[in-house]
């Protein structure tokens, strides 16, 4: 460990791991509190946008057919680029990155809210999504680097799970609530004021984090997985549009996959590799951010036929469906609140398996729901237990792919785990989205709920692999005793 990773985890130099601190202090506690502020602002600008797309393509002179390109413009950056910016993060210094990302962030948020064209929009929505990519990793490596291994980064990174998978939620009400009573443009001006208060505070407490020695950067591989998870993530939305079938969904996930490939030969022959072979032949990091994909593809894709249980077959409105998912943040605030304690009883991998069959249970659960209103209480009680399930397997996910590395590596893991988020938050609608269109037989009421009941089962049966890879493949851990 560096002298300045040292520093940042709060030790004092030369120091062991023991002797870093057990308990809170004023200092980590802000710490905290910055961090964590940050990536609840970053978790709800993923869905803000969601219900105001109509009304943004009204205003500003959007065609129907390239109004998705609001919401996807910024995923494709969010996601394609997070990888190479982590990296980045351990290279050149993870507060360094983390404050410009948010320059950057307040910068695209303004232009965005004061957009007068679509070109405009969607230029402010790429850097929004490439300060994105920049300031989740390097936050989450500076949670990792500035709580040692044990109770306390659990707890830190249990509240950052609950908070991140509430954002999406509280965004999606927040965006309504915005766009009825102001304007869609506050969807945008309500970043500013966030970021620059954490600018303001964040360099006098978060210290700076990085290798003594800076070796080169792995041009080849970045550029590759970059190009790589851009064009899959792109054929995954494409998918979601035009469908599987579609040449250019066909196109773009064979050129990613190639792409990819390409990434992992280079991996193996270059000297300072982006993601050194030997940290994804970890079981902890393999098969952790396994269970992680499939976690967040699940748990943020179920929304999507829910919302359509909700509006089309119990006749709910947009903004009542919306508060219906405040239950399902209720449930994840809860899991990530417990997870730590079970992580400390029990290890990372016992919580996965707890949490993975808590969200396979309740996620079949769904399979009960009728087409009346009656059976809300079966949704409300599935969806608040199936996103305690959920988020046990996240914090559980976050601490396996995270625990076990140097300080030097920790941007690296901790962009992958982000990566990993960013994919399957990406991917899961669009795959739920094509499960429902090709399931449903007509649009009547009980077609329609056929259709739902099919996706739903399929999400149940990718919950259930998480937890058979994760039961399987992952090594046994014990409870930390200290």
């Amino acid at each position: 460990m560096s002298v300045t990773d040292t520093e940042a985890a709060g030790t004092a130099p030369g120091s062991v791991a023991d002797a870093a601190p057990a308990v809170l202090t004023p200092r980590l506690r802000l710490v905290l509190v910055l961090l964590l502020a940050t990536q609840f602002m970053l978790a709800v600008d993923f869905a803000i946008l969601n219900v105001a797309l109509p009304v943004i393509g009204g205003d500003l002179g959007f065609p129907l057919a390239h109004l998705q390109w609001i919401a996807t413009a910024f995923a494709l950056c969010a996601a394609g680029f997070t990888l190479l910016f982590g990296r980045v993060a351990d290279l050149f210094g993870r507060r360094r990155l983390f404050l410009g990302g948010l320059v950057v962030l307040s910068a695209a948020s303004l232009v965005g809210g004061l957009a007068r064209n679509p070109e405009m929009l969607i230029a402010a929505r790429v850097f929004q999504g490439l300060a994105t990519a920049a300031v989740t990793p390097a936050a989450l490596s500076l949670m990792t680097t500035s709580f040692p291994e044990g109770p306390l980064r659990q707890k830190a990174l249990g509240l950052n799970g609950a908070l991140m998978s509430s954002g999406f939620t509280t965004g999606a009400v927040l965006g309504g609530v915005l766009t009825d009573l102001l304007s869609w443009r506050w969807a945008f001006f309500i970043n500013v004021p966030v970021a620059l208060a954490v600018l303001l505070v964040a360099p006098t407490v978060i210290r700076e984090s990085r290798p003594d020695e800076r070796p080169t950067l792995d041009l080849p591989g970045a550029i590759s997985v970059t190009l790589g998870l851009l064009a899959v993530i792109f054929g995954l939305t494409q998918a979601g549009e035009k469908g599987w079938t579609s040449a250019t969904t066909l196109v773009s996930l064979a050129a990613g996959v190639v792409l990819l490939l390409v990434f992992y030969a280079v991996e193996s022959k270059v000297s300072a590799p982006l993601v050194p072979l030997g940290v994804l032949r970890k079981r902890s990091v393999a098969w952790g951010n396994v269970a992680g994909l499939i976690a967040f593809l699940t748990e943020c894709s179920l929304v999507f036929p829910l919302t359509l249980y909700l509006q089309d077959v119990l006749g709910f409105s947009a903004l009542t469906a919306g508060l219906s998912f405040g239950v399902l943040g209720l449930g994840t605030v809860t899991g990530g609140i417990t997870a730590p304690k079970i992580i400390g009883k029990t290890g990372s991998k016992r919580t996965l398996i707890v949490g993975g069959i808590l969200q396979t249970v309740f996620t079949a659960a769904l399979l009960g729901l009728g087409a009346d209103r009656s059976w809300m209480w079966l949704m409300l009680a599935a969806s608040f237990l199936g996103g305690v399930g959920n988020m046990l397997v996240i914090v559980g996910f976050m601490v396996t792919a995270t625990t076990g590395l140097p300080d030097h590596e920790q941007g690296l893991a901790t962009g992958l785990a982000t990566m990993t988020q960013q994919v399957g938050i990406t991917m899961g609608t669009p795959i739920m989205s094509a499960v429902v269109t090709a399931a449903m037989t007509g649009t009547a009421v009980p077609a329609m709920l056929g259709g739902l009941k099919v996706a739903i089962g399929v999400n149940a049966a990718l919950v259930l692999l998480g937890l058979l890879t994760s039961a399987l493949f992952l090594h046994s851990d014990r409870a930390p005793t200290r």
